[in-house]
């Protein structure tokens, strides 16, 4: 089969559509033929040496893809060759076939053609699995999403609009804003020329609470001390990525007058089964994210679609910062 493989840590270049190994499925294992795959931050990382994957798994990158299932290993019984799929997974994305455990395996969203819904599981269970599972996301609250305009931001927007939160956004650009403004987001700041503290504030000066009661953040470092300032009391602040740094100074006092909780999550490195694991995000998913999606409150966000064998254009549009929503490859026709 072919697939991208990496000639040496480095930029978009050393990503290279090549023959490897054929691969069956293990034990509880499926085989998809993969009809399109996405393009995440951590492909980027992995890209350029920074972002191993977990032991065991597949060394070519991409962490979800679409496609039919082309054969089962042993041991599964509630799929079948011919099922069309979407799957997160730990590494594999970028190939022709991909072998992943069957509990990561999602059906197609009814309304969502097969290689758009390769734009879902990573994004779908990111935010389900912080948003809600980790700091209980609830009707009535305020959430702050840093980086509106992503991928999981353009879904994380739908959802709590779904779930009637209000919604406050920061991103760089009018356009982008603008994007958000459309998905439902209400506070709209664009980080280079406003700070979201005063905006977040502001936003919610006529409220109980003042201040976010969820803030989603991909910065890391860099927002920290600034996201406890911008927390409601009893506030949740959850960490999913590190754009900004990974060590920065807290003033803990601003955390116990707050009685603020902080969480670092990541989902590639989750359990296979198990309290925390993929399986429970994946059936938290199907059940609460997949009714929205069917019924049109949350639809797929998708930048553009390039054939995986210019993954490496796809990376630097990626990195320019210029793609609204997700973008996808497609290995499929």
């Amino acid at each position: 089969m072919r697939a991208i493989t990496i000639s040496e840590p480095g930029g978009p270049e050393v990503l290279q559509w090549s023959e490897v190994p054929d691969i069956k499925p293990d034990v509880g294992e499926v085989l998809i033929r993969v009809a399109a795959t996405a393009v995440n931050r951590a492909d980027i990382l992995q890209r350029q040496g920074h972002y191993p994957p977990p032991p065991g798994s597949s060394d070519i990158l991409g962490l979800e893809c679409s496609g039919v299932i082309a054969e089962v290993g042993e041991g599964v019984h509630d799929w079948k060759p011919g099922d069309e799929v979407c799957a997160l997974l730990a590494g594999g994305g970028y190939a022709e076939y991909a072998a992943v455990p069957q509990t990561q395996l999602l059906p197609v969203p009814e309304g969502v053609d097969l290689r758009t819904a390769a734009s879902l599981p990573e994004v779908a269970c990111t935010v389900w699995s912080n948003l809600v599972m980790t700091a209980g996301m609830h009707r009535g609250q305020t959430v702050l999403l840093h980086g509106g305009a992503s991928g999981i931001g353009t879904h994380a927007i739908q959802v709590a609009r779904a779930m009637n939160l209000r919604t406050a956004v920061t991103a760089g650009s009018a356009e982008k804003l603008a994007v958000c403004a459309e998905l439902g987001a209400e506070c709209l700041i664009n980080y280079r020329e406003q700070d979201f503290v005063e905006e977040i504030t502001s936003f919610t000066q006529n409220s109980v609470r003042h201040g976010a009661d969820i803030i989603l953040d991909i910065m890391g470092a860099k927002y920290l001390e600034r996201n406890i300032d911008a927390l409601a009391a009893d506030g949740h602040l959850v960490i999913i990525g590190l754009q900004g740094g990974r060590k920065a100074e807290l003033n803990l006092g601003k955390v116990l007058m707050k009685r603020a909780r902080i969480a670092a999550t990541s989902l590639r490195a989750r359990p296979l089964t198990g309290p925390g694991s993929k399986d429970e995000v994946i059936r938290e998913v199907i059940a609460h994210v997949w009714p929205m999606i069917s019924s049109g409150l949350v639809r797929p966000v998708v930048h553009d679609e390039l054939p995986v064998s210019d993954a490496g254009a796809a990376h630097k549009m990626l990195e320019s910062g210029s793609v609204t929503g997700k973008l996808l490859l497609s290995a499929m026709s």
